[in-house]
């Protein structure tokens, strides 16, 4: 369903209102793919039925923080699954000389290091996933959870 919703985003045919639809619209199932193995814990709740033991996530906070500018298109469609979810952003550009990716805006959460960070931009001229994540967030412990859903969504021209 992303690879069919993505072709029709790309077609020149597409105005700018089909666009952020449509953007939305992969955010939220790329939301889905990047959360489903969260874990879970068992929880006892009360149905207008019956008592029931269900299922709910457990762990980690999450945060999302997009790439600016082009990662906040992506926040909607993640907030629609993870409404609770604490927002961050980072402003990147690539230094002409080393390529390497270098900060000029970072605003994140207070207690980021405590949370599942979901980056929702790659720095699509980078040839390595993630490294705009990596220019900010490296600072935090190594087992803070991340997940970068950008790198299912890149064509090869944006990532060469």
């Amino acid at each position: 369903m992303i690879q069919h919703k993505l072709t029709i985003m790309r077609k020149k045919e597409t105005g700018s209102k089909d666009f952020r639809i449509l953007l939305r619209e992969i955010s939220l199932l790329m939301g889905y793919e990047i959360t489903r193995d969260l874990p879970l814990d068992d929880v006892e709740i009360e149905t207008p039925i019956c008592k029931m033991t269900a299922r709910k996530v457990s762990g980690r906070k999450m945060a999302i923080v997009p790439i600016l500018r082009a990662g906040l298109g992506m926040v909607e469609g993640l907030q629609t699954l993870v409404p609770v979810a604490k927002v961050g952003h980072i402003g990147l550009y690539r230094d002409e000389t080393t390529h390497n990716p270098v900060v000029y805006y970072c605003k994140l959460p207070e207690d980021i290091s405590q949370r599942l960070v979901i980056v929702t931009d790659r720095w699509q001229f980078l040839r390595r996933p993630c490294d705009a994540e990596r220019a900010r967030l490296h600072e935090y412990p190594p087992d803070v959870p991340r997940r970068c859903p950008g790198r299912h969504c890149t064509c090869p021209e944006g990532a060469s």
